[in-house]
């Protein structure tokens, strides 16, 4: 499989397992930058930004920034990318939407977003960070 880079592991780490998404997204940002601002990378930080947003009660920003992030990320493979289970990460951000929009008081009962990885390689690498 290709490598990682450690930037992009760190940023599932912190999504999936820390939840952080403020600092998911300052790490993924840096790798946006080195790759040429790839609207994959984008993408990935929109979801996580908007998740951001939706924990500090900023509801319309969240639902910015989601659909803006499944725009990004609708051009690429709709099912495996670059080891991420894609398709149900448009999914869950497109079950995210509807649910805000149909119910506007809602944020903390949203089960959080959890970006499903494919690639053993890639979840390994999560899980040594995980483990320290």
């Amino acid at each position: 499989m290709e490598p990682y880079s450690p930037l992009y592991v760190s940023f599932f780490y912190l999504f999936n397992v820390e939840q952080d998404y403020y600092k998911c997204h300052d790490v993924l940002e840096e790798l946006w930058l080195e790759e040429g601002r790839e609207a994959y990378y984008q993408g990935l930080l929109q979801v996580a930004v908007g998740l951001y947003h939706l924990q500090n009660g900023n509801r319309n920003g969240a639902v910015k920034l989601l659909t803006s992030a499944l725009v990004k990320l609708e051009p690429y493979p709709a099912d495996k990318w670059m080891g991420l289970d894609l398709a149900r990460l448009k999914q869950d951000v497109q079950q995210y939407l509807i649910r805000l929009k149909q119910e506007p008081d809602l944020t903390e009962s949203l089960s959080p977003i959890v970006m499903k990885l494919t690639d053993p390689k890639l979840q390994a690498k999560v899980e040594e960070l995980e483990n320290g």
